[in-house]
């Protein structure tokens, strides 16, 4: 295939002596992120020998490898070539419905988004569950999934100065232009919006994950009798969330 005067070249950056960085961008986009997996799917493909594992964020993608079954130089070869040859394609993976409860004992930082932007708790609820996202990456810790899609009127909701006590899991969250689910409990910078009864991350269930990588998702808001209910089914092990194909 020859290549596309549209596709950008990778910057190609070393990550120690077994891992090479193509980087798209510097932004949080989705055309960027469209390079970045149709790559990933490249790499996939060539299966080349020594190649390890590659992974996607949001514009760029580590490829680990073994330096003693092949070398830097030839790698940055094959990846430059595979770049050219695989233009992106708009990324329509599934779309997700994720319930999502912003009663005030999970939606704890509602009041103070609210004051940040000058917005109501119901506004910041409407507009948050409003919204349609798109899963750019994984990392931080498992099944951690960092969202992009945010409303602007949340851009003034920056990191906390000091991280809050530990969150319980299953919490939807934004911060810095971003939205966020995590999966795990833990101390956080970010500001708790709600909390959902799905299990996005289970060592239980094949896929570990739930959703991939260019999927979309919009939050469903219920209250906590719902909440509750849903809780207990995805507890033995159903998923709760909808998932429907788009064109």
């Amino acid at each position: 295939m020859s290549p596309s005067p549209d596709t950008p070249l990778p910057r190609l950056l070393d990550a120690g002596e077994t891992a090479l960085v193509a980087e798209f961008g510097d932004q949080v986009d989705p055309a960027i992120n469209d390079h970045v997996l149709a790559l990933d799917a490249a790499v996939t493909a060539r299966a080349l020998p020594g190649v390890r594992e590659s992974v996607p964020t949001y514009r760029s993608l580590m490829i680990h490898y073994d330096p003693l079954v092949i070398d830097r130089a030839t790698l940055a070869a094959e990846v430059t070539a595979l770049a050219q040859a695989a233009p992106a394609q708009g990324r329509r993976g599934a779309l997700w419905t994720i319930p999502c409860c912003y009663d005030a004992e999970f939606g704890e930082d509602i009041a103070d988004i609210a004051a940040a932007t000058g917005l109501t708790p119901d506004e910041v609820v409407a507009l948050h569950s409003g919204a349609r996202y798109r899963l750019y990456m994984y990392g931080f810790a498992p099944g951690f999934c960092y969202l992009g899609g945010l409303p602007e009127a949340f851009a003034k909701v920056s990191r906390r100065l000091k991280p809050r006590p530990p969150h319980p899991p299953n919490v939807v969250m934004m911060a810095g232009g971003l939205a966020s689910i995590a999966t795990v409990s833990m101390p956080t910078g970010w500001f708790l919006v709600g909390r959902t009864p799905e299990r996005m991350f289970s060592l239980t269930r094949t896929p570990t994950v739930l959703l991939d990588v260019g999927d979309e998702l919009m939050f469903e808001p219920i209250d906590r009798a719902t909440f509750d209910a849903l809780e207990a089914r995805a507890a033995a092990g159903e998923v709760v969330a909808r998932r429907e194909p788009q064109p």
